[in-house]
């Protein structure tokens, strides 16, 4: 009798716990494993390439270069950030050979435009490639000037 028992509350206390455990997995949402489609693809590229666009043309607007001036950094920029990305994607042994590539690309790439800008554009430009340059203030700068024109116009 006892052993009866023992076997029912044993029983009975699986099916409360497996029930728990099933209706806990109910609210993940279920992964798929799926490769990306070619349009999902190109749609992608697409996007980083207008916000590169319009991170470049947010970083030139801090420059004190002259028009000319600024389309030659900006085709420097965009070369150099296609060579990184090059880099990023090839493969290395070891990441500190992948790190010493990119440490020589930023080093060697901007040579050339020391000549033709000011000292403290070519700073700008080094802190662009170290990754310093904080976007949101300069948009910041720019809503503030729009709002000083709304205001003077009215």
């Amino acid at each position: 009798m006892k052993s009866i028992i023992l076997v029912v509350f044993t029983i009975l206390l699986t099916l409360n716990v497996n029930a728990q455990r099933r209706s806990g997995n109910m609210n993940n949402i279920p992964q798929t494993n799926r490769e990306p489609t070619e349009e999902e693809i190109a749609k992608y590229e697409r996007e980083a390439e207008e916000r590169k666009e319009e991170y470049i043309a947010n970083f030139l607007t801090t420059l004190e270069a002259d028009d000319f001036q600024k389309q030659i950094i900006k085709l420097t920029i965009n070369s150099f950030l296609e060579e990184k990305i090059a880099l990023l994607k090839t493969r290395f042994e070891h990441h500190l050979d992948r790190n010493a590539a990119i440490k020589k690309l930023e080093e060697s790439h901007f040579a050339e435009l020391k000549e033709l800008i000011s000292e403290d554009d070519m700073s700008k430009i080094k802190e662009l490639i170290k990754g310093g340059f904080n976007e949101k203030e300069v948009l910041k700068e720019k809503k503030k000037k729009r709002k000083k024109k709304k205001r003077n116009k009215n």
